[in-house]
């Protein structure tokens, strides 16, 4: 995220680490800058017929991301799910990407640091 680089896609499957505790994405057809989504929170339904529809019952423009949707679109079982929040929980959150999106905006140099062998990553794999 630090490098203004945002995958539309967020299936396991395009992710990867490297030996050097790298993330990488292999799938570049959906990447866009942070700086170009607009982060919202989910809206909160109005009736239980707007909770049921399979459609989104609000309007949702091109860049919208709903990062509380992230845990249900990275694949993980429930166990990865609650390690992915202990760890990360702060990327279901729209108001974090939106400073993250003011401080990319400010030019502020974010430090990248790699993943620790000592800090359990989350397995993408359900079952």
């Amino acid at each position: 995220a630090a490098t203004n680089i945002f995958p539309g896609d967020l299936l396991s499957k395009n992710f990867g680490v490297t030996r050097h505790g790298r993330v990488i994405f292999y799938d570049y057809d959906e990447l866009c800058l942070i700086t170009d989504c607009r982060f919202r929170e989910m809206p909160q339904a109005r009736s239980y017929e707007d909770e049921m529809r399979s459609d989104a019952w609000f309007y949702v423009g091109e860049d919208d991301v709903f990062p509380e949707q992230f845990l249900t679109f990275l694949g993980l079982d429930e166990e990865g799910k609650q390690i992915f929040a202990e760890y990360h929980g702060e990327l279901i959150s729209a108001e974090w990407w939106r400073n993250l999106q003011t401080r990319l905006r400010a030019d502020e140099v974010i430090e990248i640091v790699p993943y620790s062998k000592l800090r359990p990553t989350v397995s993408l794999a359900s079952g």
